[in-house]
């Protein structure tokens, strides 16, 4: 009998060597995320991992991938997890050091269902994780959040016969191999490729090279330490860096990696970052050129020019809005049969034709650098220029208690619905239209929109604001959203320039 787990426990104390411990608030929306040691110990992750394969099994799941990021603790963590999976009757097949996507190409690779990839993804260092899958290309959403997390607190996990643990070398080369398989570029590209000093840059620079792109690896030495910055493509210090970069070594494009290596974002040839919403509609342009009527699937962050651009009108483009998150753009783009998904943190998911449905940061890098090939008369400014002009923010965050966050963004929902049921101006505007499928996407009659929603994977509310009309009504609306915050109680000042 596993003792009861413990949510009370202190690091450097006896009973943290011998008694699993975990924080509540680590299971989220998609995947699971703590600040380690603070807030799960390894004896905990034992535990978790013993609720995974008890529940795989249940699923008729026999064996799982399993894989690390680099981070100090990673690999402890994912021995620890492994233990617990084995424990619990699965047959563990241990990829080593990978970046997620790697896991994913794994699971098709090996024909293996189950996938446990140890990662933060993009979060600061002294985080740790779990992104979960069963039936590939997807990963688990939030009801089997919930169910992992009553079997760990429910005391609902037990030992099954018929586990085993097997090493598999060299995943990285057969992944490396298939992404290859897209011809080497005409066009002479020269690009600053960053990585935060996360994983990405073991396979990023190279994979990039054999493609017969000039790279500059722009913090490229993994460094668990991430001197540097945080690697996170949606992130503003990455990004200037990767600017700076760029106009340094007169670069045609740059491409920042997170830490996982799921998710790319870009800067210009001049230097100006491209938000990966964008870059998501100039993709989705050349998409509905060759599948007309094709559907994609966007997220609530990510700008309207994916209703309003001309020609994704032309090609009778399908948009829909949906959840932020990778595991529910991942879903929901498979289960509509989706040509393709993307959102604004940078995650992209192409299905059948052109992909295998999971987020990998080098194939959409891959996409991204084929813009530039099929318009070899224009730089990666001269692309961006083709788009309609709109004023957006960067992603905001405002720090909120994980146990408040949810019940406010209920509130805020309230608050806009209210007005537009009472038909009350803001700013001089009446609200067209809210969108509530994740926070509230309240949209007014000019076209200017304001986001706030709760971060799935932090402490956080999420602030997005977008306006196709000028600076000044994004400011505008930004000023709205920030007056509503402040007035919260729950929230951490909320002030950022834009």
């Amino acid at each position: 009998m596993y003792k009861k787990v413990r949510t009370d426990l202190k690091p450097n104390t006896l009973e943290f060597e011998n008694i699993p411990f975990v924080n509540e608030n680590g299971f989220r929306e998609y995947d699971v995320r703590w600040k380690y040691p603070d807030e799960i110990n390894l004896p905990g992750i034992h535990i978790l991992g013993l609720a995974i394969a008890n529940y795989l099994i249940e699923k008729k799941v026999q064996k799982i991938i399993i894989a690390h990021d680099y981070r100090s603790y990673s690999s402890s963590i994912k021995l620890a997890l492994s233990s617990g999976l084995v424990a619990g009757g699965l047959k563990v097949f241990d990829i080593g050091l990978a970046i997620t996507p790697m896991a994913y190409f794994a699971q098709k690779f090996l024909n293996i269902d189950g996938v446990a990839m140890v990662t933060a993804s993009h979060n600061e260092n002294g985080w740790t994780g779990i992104k979960i899958g069963y039936e590939p290309p997807l990963t688990l959403g939030p009801n089997e959040i919930i169910d992992l997390k009553e079997r760990v607190f429910g005391n609902k996990i037990k030992q099954i016969d018929g586990g085993g643990y097997e090493f598999i070398n060299n995943i990285s080369n057969a992944y490396t191999k298939q992404l290859l398989e897209n011809k080497n570029y005409s066009r002479k590209i020269k690009a600053v490729v960053a990585c935060g000093n996360g994983t990405a840059g073991w396979l990023a620079p190279d994979i990039l090279k054999k493609l017969g792109i000039d790279v500059v690896p722009l913090h490229c030495d993994l460094d668990y330490r991430f001197p540097n910055y945080n690697p996170n493509p949606e992130d503003m210090i990455m990004l200037d860096s990767l600017s700076e970069c760029v106009i340094e070594n007169n670069a045609d494009i740059g491409l920042a990696f997170d830490g996982d290596g799921d998710r790319c974002g870009v800067v210009d040839n001049k230097g100006n970052p491209i938000f990966a919403d964008k870059i998501g509609v100039l993709i989705a342009r050349g998409i509905s050129k060759k599948y007309k009527n094709s559907k994609f699937i966007v997220d609530v962050k990510s700008t309207s020019l994916f209703q309003t651009d001309d020609i994704l009108k032309k090609n009778s483009a399908n948009i829909e809005y949906w959840k932020t998150g990778h595991s529910h753009i991942k879903r929901r783009s498979y289960e509509t049969s989706a040509i393709a998904g993307f959102e604004k943190s940078g995650h992209y998911f192409f299905n059948k034709p052109i992909g295998y449905g999971y987020d990998d940061g080098l194939a959409s890098a891959i996409n991204i650098l084929n813009l530039l090939e099929s318009n070899k008369t224009l730089s990666m400014f001269d692309l961006y220029q083709t788009l309609e002009r709109t004023w957006s923010t960067p992603t905001m965050n405002a720090h909120c208690p994980d146990e408040k966050k949810y019940s406010l963004v209920d509130n805020a929902v309230k608050y806009f619905e209210g007005l537009k049921k009472n038909k009350t101006k803001i700013d001089g505007q009446f609200i067209s239209k809210n969108i509530t499928i994740n926070g509230i996407r309240c949209t007014l009659s000019d076209g200017t929109w304001g986001l706030i929603r709760a971060s799935s994977n932090k402490p956080e509310l999420v602030v997005v604001i977008e306006s196709p009309v000028s600076e000044k009504r994004m400011q505008a609306m930004y000023e709205i959203i920030k007056d509503w915050i402040n007035k919260q109680d729950e929230v951490g000042k909320f002030n950022q320039t834009i």
